[in-house]
């Protein structure tokens, strides 16, 4: 059900992920690129899907991950996507509304199934993604409630949205909705392949529209094209007002202006780092959406993808209030 008001609105595929555990030769059989996501279509999906081993189904997408994380903190969080009127749309459903989110999306009564992803996770704690989009690319911009977008205090756009037939119009939509209604754009890059993809559209999209910049390192690198990571860096922070970018074992760097605040990775036992980018902007969302400082916001970031790369799988299994305040007071 709708609130009058959101800290969080979240826009992206609506995707139920299928984890299995893989070699490196089963990878390298197929000729997959470790820690890449790639699209398939619907044959191919059926294919891998018959050759993994044992598989965990959750609720997905990395949008709907940071939804889900952001209510798990407390927070008022809703997600836009769309799925199928089928099995799968209905775990969707349930699991997304069981965190917690405002999910009110109307499901496809017919076209393509409910969109999953094949999450192929090797001893390194390596995930790599074959993801088949299905209903979710049926998602049109006439599917952005502006209501919805003026109740937030932030859209946060997923950056493989683009990927679909209407992601760009949705994008914009979305952004212009929101800058009337006075409130805040983020998004977040989502794959190094994504920005190859559209480098140029993501450019000329992040300077006109974004507030918040979410993007780990090879990203934000290969958005402007540049070898070093302190470059891309001053870079962002010239088209953004604030830019979040995660480095991994070195934890992340959260700017705004000429400032930078360096926030260290926490100390956890790697088992997945599917979800790791998500938690993080669920956790930064949250804090700056309560008042938090950037450099708060950014620990608290950094505790939730803490969290998530302990376990299995992209949803929170621990308190994700009771780490922050124990770590943070």
């Amino acid at each position: 059900m709708k609130k009058k008001s959101y800290d969080v609105l979240t826009i992206g595929n609506a995707i139920v992920d299928v984890l299995a555990e893989a070699s490196d030769g089963f990878l390298d059989k197929r000729g997959l690129i470790k820690g890449a996501m790639r699209l398939v279509d619907e044959d191919e999906a059926d294919a891998l899907y018959a050759a993994m081993g044992p598989g965990i189904e959750v609720s997905g997408g990395s949008a709907a991950n940071t939804a889900a994380g952001v209510a798990a903190l407390g927070g008022d969080a809703a997600f836009i996507g769309r799925v199928r009127d089928d099995e799968l749309g209905e775990v969707f459903i349930h699991d997304i509304r069981a965190q917690g989110v405002s999910f009110e999306s109307a499901c496809s009564n017919d076209g393509p199934l409910t969109a999953r992803c094949l999450v192929l996770m090797t001893p390194d704690a390596q995930r790599t993604l074959n993801t088949y989009l299905g209903a979710s690319v049926t998602l049109a911009e006439n599917d952005v409630d502006p209501d919805l977008i003026a109740a937030a205090k932030v859209t946060y756009l997923e950056g493989y949205l683009w990927d679909a037939p209407r992601g760009p119009a949705i994008f914009r939509r979305a952004a212009d909705v929101a800058k009337g209604a006075g409130r805040e754009v983020a998004m977040t890059l989502s794959d190094p392949f994504c920005v190859d993809r559209h480098r140029a559209a993501f450019n000329d999209f992040i300077a006109s529209s974004v507030d918040i910049l979410f993007a780990n390192e090879d990203e934000v690198k290969s958005l402007y094209e540049v070898a070093g990571f302190d470059e891309a860096a001053d870079r962002a922070a010239n088209d953004v007002r604030v830019a979040v970018l995660t480095r991994s074992e070195k934890g992340s760097v959260v700017c705004r202006g000429g400032d930078r605040h360096q926030i260290s990775a926490r100390p956890v036992k790697l088992v997945d780092t599917t979800g790791a980018g998500d938690l993080y902007a669920s956790g930064f969302l949250y804090g700056y959406t309560h008042g938090a400082s950037l450099e708060r916001a950014g620990h608290m970031g950094s505790i939730c993808a803490a969290e998530i790369i302990s376990h299995v799988g992209a949803r929170p299994r621990a308190d994700l209030k009771a780490l922050i305040a124990e770590q943070l007071g």
